[in-house]
């Protein structure tokens, strides 16, 4: 099997499919977009994917889009190594609605922190024209970048983020003591767990992870996921948004 991933570093989207690639000991190459400088929005990437987003998957020919359907596709193709479903259909059901529930609620509401907080920079430094023509080349995000515009998302907007951040963190610790953890689902990490992780590394990664210092099973099941074999070579140099933004690490110090 010969697997090709058009992704980006800092992508949270990304990240899901690297680990999963990786905890698999699955081989592929890896082609790195720039997403800031539009590599997504190149005429060669959008026959790949329409979409305009990372990441896109290449496996023998078949070209698989979004990062959940990915996931679930590697589980699917290759369940040796570590699988990440589980066997009982109710119990794969119920992973599957924490996936949906984690696409609905904290994959989307980390964008607003992580807009204001790390890219909001580079947009103010844009002209006007500059700005809608970047937004306007977005096929899934001109809405989302039209509505924080140069000058960012208000407060408003912002507190809706993080209250939608803190409700998934309650949910996070709900699932984890209903199953008895340590995980989302139990013993052993899912699909679900994969899909939430960068959403709480990101909010580390920004400095909100004083979210969860009261919350000990967040925290616990934070270090295991670091542990896994699969995530060292997932966070290689240069996945996290401050590495890149220097001013993040600054508001982390301070914070």
């Amino acid at each position: 099997m010969a697997f090709t991933l058009y992704n980006a570093p800092q992508s949270t989207c990304s990240q899901r499919v690297r680990f999963v690639l990786n905890a698999k000991d699955l081989p592929f190459d890896e082609i790195k977009l720039d997403l800031l400088a539009g590599d997504q929005l190149k005429p060669d990437y959008l026959k790949l994917n329409p979409n305009g987003v990372v990441p896109t998957l290449d496996h023998d020919g078949a070209v698989i889009t979004d990062s959940s359907v990915i996931i679930e596709y590697l589980d699917e193709i290759a369940p040796e190594q570590e699988s990440f479903t589980p066997a009982a259909a109710a119990e794969r059901a119920k992973m599957r609605a924490l996936m949906r529930f984690i696409d609905e609620m904290p994959a989307a509401a980390v964008r607003v922190p992580t807009f204001n907080l790390a890219f909001l920079p580079r947009f103010q430094a844009m002209s006007e024209a500059e700005f809608i023509a970047f937004a306007n080349a977005k096929p899934l995000r001109r809405e989302f970048m039209l509505a924080m515009g140069r000058n960012g998302f208000p407060q408003a907007e912002m507190d809706a983020a993080l209250g939608r951040l803190a409700r998934t963190l309650e949910r996070m610790a709900d699932a984890i003591t209903a199953s008895g953890g340590p995980w989302l689902m139990g013993a052993r990490p899912t699909l679900a767990d994969i899909a939430v992780m960068p959403a709480i590394l990101r909010m580390a990664d920004l400095g909100l992870d004083k979210m969860w210092a009261q919350m000990p099973t967040i925290g616990r099941w934070y270090d295991l996921i670091r542990a896994h074999p699969a995530f060292a070579p997932t966070y290689y140099p240069g996945s996290l948004l401050s590495e890149r933004f220097p001013h993040l690490r600054k508001r982390a110090a301070s914070a």
